[in-house]
């Protein structure tokens, strides 16, 4: 069974017992949190697609830890004219496991 969710801007597919990096979210490690954006959700039993989302169904998920992502380094440069700069930039993310999908 997986769902299709919509966290930060973002849209993520998830399944149960999978652990996923998403935006921060303020809460402490351990907490539960629950996503009622839901866009499209599908198992045995067929698919469900949201016009835009999907009524009924919320994803549970219990907070695993917080932390920075690899660094990404960005370089500019122009030829011929002695320019070069250098810049790295680490993202922040709450990584969190999917634990159920509970339909109302």
């Amino acid at each position: 069974m997986y769902a299709v969710i919509g966290i930060g801007g973002k849209q993520l597919r998830v399944s149960p017992g999978e652990t996923v990096h998403v935006e921060t979210i303020p809460v402490d490690p351990g907490t539960t949190v629950a996503f009622d954006q839901v866009l499209m959700i599908g198992g045995e039993s067929g698919t469900k697609v949201g016009t835009p989302l999907v009524s009924g169904v919320t994803v549970h998920g219990t907070v695993v830890e917080h932390g920075r992502a690899k660094k990404v380094l960005i370089f500019k440069k122009k030829r011929r004219k002695q320019y070069r700069r250098t810049n790295g930039h680490r993202q922040n993310y709450t990584a969190v496991r999917i634990e159920k999908f509970e339909e109302a």
